[in-house]
């Protein structure tokens, strides 16, 4: 959907002649009243659920959508009932205008030029374009992670257009050990000598090598040390070798945790724009709805008028259960109607991706709720 219109950005900057890529699924009823949309983390899209086929109606192998372990028919968030709205954030690089684009004022690719984007831009962006399908009040607005604080921004800046807010293994601000971790991973990027300051095509390479190891450290944090030591342990890349035959070298490929992480870090290089990692991870630092209230959390929400279902990990550290404690007490503290759950499971960040029983149920059942 393109936008002609500029878009007042938090930082004051505007951005004109924009495009954001969308699916939906499912079918919007004749009220209109059972619109949910879904928020997207650091590294997705959105294609939140179903798969892609080719030319000859053949599936793309590896083309399922990034949560489509809970969204589709009969699924937690059933497309029989719901219309489900995903929608690639302004910056991204899944096919919304971003970094890798031209802009409209210059003709030249943006790069670093692009304007930096926060939480509530996203959000904004986002209300256009429910503007444009015709949908005034949504259902819902669910999101994990960064998706989950996008959908505590629309309770906020938009309290009458939402009617439930579903937020999965979030916070309502960063941490500053979190802080530290997306700065890091943004040095290995802009001190890659192929960055450029970013405006790297302009000389037709690629920063690869920054944005592997920001993917290598942002894995080992969406990764419990459970899950870790069960998957890979101590074990070498070389089975035949004796746990004594170790090669002592500085530099080899040597345990198989070390194999992982550089075959995460491959892909993700080859797909990833090096200033849309940049602008994201800086959409999380940024977000913090208290700052503007004193840090007094439940002063941010006192204008919220959802209901609410928070969903936490027992073993994400990144996105602590207790983060979400501060936020159910925020709400409570508003009279704020507020499911809890907390589900103890071994996997880390990433359990929010994942199949898990009792996450899935937990979901099915607030859904189930929802009236239309």
């Amino acid at each position: 959907m393109h936008f002609e219109a500029p878009l007042l950005l938090s930082s004051g900057a505007s951005i004109r002649a924009y495009d954001l890529s969308y699916e939906t699924y499912g079918q919007l009823n004749a009220e209109r009243s059972n619109a949910v949309l879904v928020c997207h983390a650091l590294n997705a899209s959105h294609h939140v659920a179903g798969v892609y086929q080719d030319a000859q109606g053949q599936t793309i192998a590896r083309s399922e959508g990034w949560w489509d372990t809970l969204i589709g028919p009969g699924k937690p968030l059933d497309t029989n009932r719901f219309f489900v709205i995903g929608v690639n954030n302004l910056g991204s690089c899944f096919g919304s205008t971003g970094p890798m684009h031209r802009s409209p004022e210059t003709g030249e690719i943006y790069g670093a030029d692009f304007p930096v984007v926060t939480v509530e831009d996203w959000v904004q962006a986002q209300a256009r374009l429910l503007d444009r399908l015709g949908i005034d009040q949504l259902a819902a607005v669910m999101g994990g992670s960064l998706g989950g604080m996008q959908a505590l921004s629309w309770t906020l800046q938009y309290p009458e257009r939402v009617r439930h807010a579903v937020v999965v293994a979030s916070a309502p601000n960063l941490t500053a050990e979190n802080i530290a971790f997306n700065e890091v991973a943004r040095r290995a990027i802009v001190t890659d000598p192929d960055f450029h300051g970013g405006h790297f095509y302009r000389h037709g390479v690629l920063p690869k090598r920054g944005l592997r190891i920001a993917r290598m450290i942002g894995h080992i944090t969406y990764l419990s040390d459970d899950v870790m030591n069960e998957k890979f342990g101590r074990q070498l890349r070389d089975a035949a070798l004796a746990v004594r035959d170790y090669k002592y070298s500085t530099q080899d490929i040597e345990f198989q945790i070390e194999s992982y992480l550089r075959h995460q870090g491959d892909k993700f290089a080859e797909y990833f724009d090096a200033n849309t990692y940049l602008l994201i991870t800086r959409a999380l630092d940024y977000f913090d709805p208290a700052r503007a209230h004193g840090g007094d959390l439940a002063r941010a929400f006192a204008m919220a008028r959802a209901r609410f279902l928070l969903v936490s990990f027992t073993t994400d550290w990144r996105f602590s259960p207790a983060r979400s404690r501060e936020l159910v007490k925020a709400l409570l503290d508003n009279q704020r109607d507020v499911s809890y759950a907390e589900i103890n499971a071994p996997h880390g960040h990433d359990a929010f991706l994942l199949d898990d029983p009792r996450y899935l149920g937990v979901v099915r059942s607030y859904f189930e709720r929802v009236t239309l």
